[in-house]
């Protein structure tokens, strides 16, 4: 990387422990609380490519040992370099071989079951996919909008998201089913993150 490509870079996170402390609460908050959307405030000069809150997420969470697989408009992009930079991530060619899985607004989902789901013995050597999203809504009770159950949700969560694959909620039946293996996902848009751990389950869509 040459020192004008590295001149072009934004900036991380202008206190990288506070700021990284900061976004990395919200993850945990969106992952505690599936279906509820987390707002994620910080200062990084990210990409122009792909989703701001999803570019947060992965500064606070890649590190040196990480690997990343980007979507193409990403990998196109210098959001890639961006994230090396800043966290010292490895990226790699194909989704089955990364920790983690950014997928812009879009792109083409890779499916959830071709992605490391872990073993049995080893569930935390999953993937985490964040997926870039046109939008989302957690009071939208209306036709479409997910009644979400399971751990960390007391009674039900309603979520509704656009721009998800069409066959997304057979493919999210699949992954639960495979517990304790399989991938968690976090759903983002501009400023907000939204998780669907592994545990959560999307048993049907309001009718009405």
């Amino acid at each position: 990387m040459t020192a004008h490509t590295l001149s072009a870079l934004g900036a991380g996170f202008s206190n990288e422990a506070l700021g990284s402390q900061a976004v990395f609460r919200a993850v945990l908050q969106a992952l505690s609380q599936p279906g509820k959307p987390v707002r994620v405030d910080h200062d990084a000069q990210v990409p122009a490519v792909g989703h701001s809150a999803a570019a947060a997420a992965l500064l606070a969470l890649l590190d040196s040992d990480c690997s990343l697989w980007l979507s193409p408009r990403l990998a196109t992009s210098n959001a890639g370099q961006w994230l090396r930079f800043h966290t010292g991530c490895q990226l790699v060619n194909l989704p089955e071989q990364a920790r983690f899985v950014w997928v812009a607004a879009g792109d083409a989902m890779p499916p959830l079951h071709a992605l490391a789901l872990g073993s049995d013995a080893y569930p935390d050597q999953s993937a985490t996919c964040v997926l870039d999203v046109d939008a989302m809504d957690a009071d939208a009770v209306a036709h479409g909008a997910w009644r979400l159950s399971g751990p960390g949700i007391r009674d039900e969560q309603h979520l509704r998201v656009s721009g998800l694959p069409a066959d997304f909620e057979r493919q999210w039946a699949d992954n639960h089913v495979a517990f304790p293996r399989g991938v968690d996902v976090l759903l983002a848009t501009a400023n907000h993150l939204a998780g669907l751990p592994r545990t959560t389950r999307i048993p049907s869509a309001v009718e009405a």
